[in-house]
């Protein structure tokens, strides 16, 4: 392929959404991105694979832009810095998480729910995200990264960890009470960590026989099918499976006045059901992005305990293969990219 002038890099793009079975990514050539005022443009190490991205490469979320570079848990160092930014300084190392940019000033964001901004950008999916060599964010959007974890283990924290975290705290799990996780990936594997720190006793819903032994080897003090009867009713749960029958089967797992979070972008509808699932008070809420403060207390939360992400390796020119196997339910943990 011809390479544009200048210094270039290597990404993975998205110039159609497609099925992952169709490999929309390819491997292209880019000019190298450079920092706008209050930017700082960062050496990308590692960058985790979301299913928010088999979600964008498939269209399940309408496309905003063409030749895209997904990716958005982004780990590196940073390599320039725009005008008017001093922190974090050249050299430092950096997480890019999904929220690129919020706009500070509509009625949201004056409440401390940047997350619904009604102006948000978002890190590979407005503007070009992690599956790259560089990569360009809001020197106040991107989080230090704690000594205790290299690249390829943080990358994982800074979307799979931060919502997981978000819908822990939105489900209104207390320490010592019964959590449910329905459905069992990269979010769902570091969730249970956070709980069993706070004394909760985890039940992993899942039809993965081999997700059910990740959660076991975790400490989850039980796991099934959504459709097995648990030993005991759940004070609160958090579906992370794309589906709305998982959404409604988990409302029969949830005792009454708990709260049942759906930490889903993309959900495939949610079917009719009896309001006797949700009688008795119990509580159904979405989960929706996440906040900086969520992100730097969740940071440091996964460097106290401290959580120990499961992480798939795979090299940036693979990340194709990486979507297909996500869709499938293969990956065990978390799917990271290794590009610096």
């Amino acid at each position: 392929m011809a390479r544009p002038p200048g210094p270039t890099m290597r990404a993975m793009s998205l110039t159609q959404p497609a099925p992952a079975e169709r490999r929309p990514l390819r491997l292209v050539d880019r000019p190298r991105p450079e920092p706008g005022a209050g930017d700082v443009l960062v050496r990308v190490e590692a960058c985790g694979v979301c299913h928010t991205d088999l979600h964008i490469a498939e269209g399940d979320l309408a496309p905003r832009r063409a030749d895209l570079i997904p990716g958005h848990q982004a780990v590196g160092v940073v390599a320039a810095a725009g005008s008017g930014v001093t922190t974090p300084p050249p050299g430092a190392r950096v997480g890019v998480a999904w929220l690129h940019r919020a706009c500070g000033r509509c009625e949201f964001c004056r409440r401390g729910l940047e997350n619904l901004c009604v102006a948000a950008l978002f890190t590979g999916y407005d503007v070009d995200g992690g599956f790259a060599e560089y990569m360009t964010a809001p020197a106040d959007f991107v989080y230090p990264i704690p000594e205790a974890f290299a690249a390829i283990e943080a990358a994982p924290l800074l979307c799979a960890g931060i919502i997981g975290y978000r819908s822990l705290r939105l489900s209104q799990i207390a320490p010592g009470e019964r959590l449910g996780l329905f459905g069992f990936g990269a979010s769902a594997h570091l969730a249970l960590q956070v709980a069993r720190h706070w004394g909760c006793e985890v039940y992993v819903f899942t039809r993965s026989a081999s997700h059910r032994a990740l959660a076991a080897s975790l400490g989850a003090a039980w796991t099934g099918g959504v459709e097995d009867t648990a030993p005991e009713a759940v004070d609160a749960g958090i579906v992370f499976a794309p589906s709305g029958r998982v959404v409604v089967d988990a409302l029969s797992h949830l005792r009454p006045g708990g709260t049942l979070a759906v930490n889903a972008v993309h959900l495939d509808g949610i079917p009719a059901f009896a309001y006797a699932r949700l009688y008795g008070e119990r509580g159904l809420r979405s989960v929706a992005n996440s906040t900086r403060a969520d992100g730097h207390a969740f940071l440091a939360l996964a460097a106290a305990v401290p959580l120990r992400p499961r992480v798939e390796r795979c090299p940036l020119e693979e990340a194709n293969d990486v979507l297909l196997r996500m869709k499938r339910g293969e990956i065990q943990g978390a799917a990271v990219l290794e590009i610096g």
